[in-house]
């Protein structure tokens, strides 16, 4: 997955970026609360750590933005120095997830990152995935829609599964290229829309199977669902 990490210590950074990586998962680092909120305009994360001081702005002040201006849902976990119940109290109304003391112990900072992140992604675990008719099956990869096998490419499959894993998301093309192609590679090409294309062919990506696959200018793709039931009554009525 993709990580955002806000610290100023660059130990810190070096210990958290082993972490991440030990565990799968992608690490993007930026050291003042402005500079990652400006990314946030453009990008996508699945995850947020990050610590209480920081050089331009309160931590819990970038935690509110986040919430209340990007609308982002995503899993925050806070690190700190202070012991404090106060800072704890008011990092967690302002919206993070959970919260450690340094120094992190590598073990239960390892346990805080995957519990966090089964709770924001559940789905993710599951050894078959289903969403209204397209079933997913993980161990095979392979899927069906309305019972019948799709054949799809290798990362036709995995661009399919993380637009459905993050059903309403808008997700940026970095964040898309990151979880399929890996990081840094392909990110010039226009492979990624190709996918796109073939996905809204193949798996019938249409207001009558209840998806539609959009297009967000200069940022990404959002897969969305659509009440068909609402749509068709709209219809009758007119």
């Amino acid at each position: 997955m993709r990580i955002a990490v806000l610290d100023t210590g660059p130990d810190q950074l070096r210990f958290i970026n082993q972490t991440m990586a030990s565990l799968g998962h992608e690490c993007h680092a930026y050291a003042g609360g402005k500079a990652l909120l400006h990314a946030m305009r453009r990008e996508t994360f699945d995850m947020l750590v990050l610590d209480w001081r920081l050089p331009d702005m309160k931590g819990p002040d970038v935690v509110r933005t986040i919430r209340e201006d990007y609308k982002s849902r995503m899993p925050i976990l806070f690190v700190t120095e202070c012991h404090d119940d106060t800072d704890l109290v008011e990092g967690l109304n302002a919206g993070a997830d959970d919260f450690m003391a340094k120094p992190l112990r590598p073990t239960e900072f390892q346990a805080r990152i995957n519990a966090l992140l089964r709770r924001a992604y559940p789905a993710r675990h599951e050894p078959e995935l289903v969403f209204g008719p397209y079933h997913f099956f993980p161990p095979s990869r392979t899927i069906k829609v309305r019972g019948e096998l799709v054949e799809l490419k290798n990362r036709e499959y995995e661009l399919a599964l993380f637009l459905f894993q993050n059903l309403g998301r808008l997700l940026s093309r970095e964040h898309l290229h990151e979880a399929v192609w890996g990081l840094g590679v392909e990110a010039l090409s226009r492979s990624l829309d190709t996918h796109v294309s073939r996905l809204r062919t193949k798996l019938a990506l249409r207001a009558s199977n209840g998806f539609l696959l959009l297009a967000v200018y200069g940022l990404g793709y959002r897969l969305e669902t659509i009440d068909v039931d609402t749509r068709l009554a709209a219809a009758i009525t007119r």
